[in-house]
């Protein structure tokens, strides 16, 4: 069962766009187990260009999936944010089942631990706290590749430093181990 929380910015979420939403967002539900409650969180924005990002989040305990569509066409990026996130529960499914089956009920990592900070011309336009728990290498990869992020920071599991993963240009991962003086 899937619980809803949209949301409008400079747009009045109608009955019609809050139905068409709901309704795309159903069809994932075959992907996870009758019982299993899940958050999903829809902010949708329009811009003054008249173009429209629909964004949305769905916590699943170890990992969070993410997805994000900008275009002229409000309907056009909800169907296409669901494509995405049906493909991520597609591609990822093993790793996914693999992850939450290896944390007790009372682990918690990562919920909704998307990092985003823009800086423009040396000026801090955003600032987001995030919580960092700790987690395996490979657990890392996979929420950063579910985010959709170039970057992710996370806790090892091993040693309780902070590192830093990243995708290079080559599209491999690089790991920046923090070192403490």
């Amino acid at each position: 069962m899937i619980k809803y929380s949209i949301r409008g910015e400079n747009l009045e979420v109608t009955e019609a766009i809050h139905d068409y939403v709901v309704s795309k967002l159903e069809k994932i539900e075959k992907y996870f187990q009758a019982d299993q409650e899940l958050d999903a969180r829809v902010n949708l924005k329009v811009y003054r260009e008249k173009t429209a990002k629909v964004e949305v989040t769905i916590p699943l305990g170890s990992i969070t999936l993410r997805a994000e569509d900008v275009s002229q066409d409000m309907y056009g990026s909800i169907d296409l944010v669901v494509d995405k996130i049906e493909r991520q529960i597609r591609k990822n499914k093993t790793k996914i089942e693999k992850k939450n089956r290896s944390k007790s009920a009372t682990s918690k990592i990562f919920t909704d631990a998307f990092v985003e900070e823009s800086v423009a011309l040396d000026k801090v336009v955003r600032t987001k706290t995030i919580d960092i728990e700790p987690m395996e290498l490979d657990e890392a990869i996979l929420q950063m590749d579910l985010l959709g992020h170039d970057f992710f920071i996370y806790k090892d599991v091993e040693d309780n430093t902070t590192n830093v993963i990243y995708r290079r240009e080559d599209g491999d991962v690089g790991l920046l181990e923090v070192k403490e003086k």
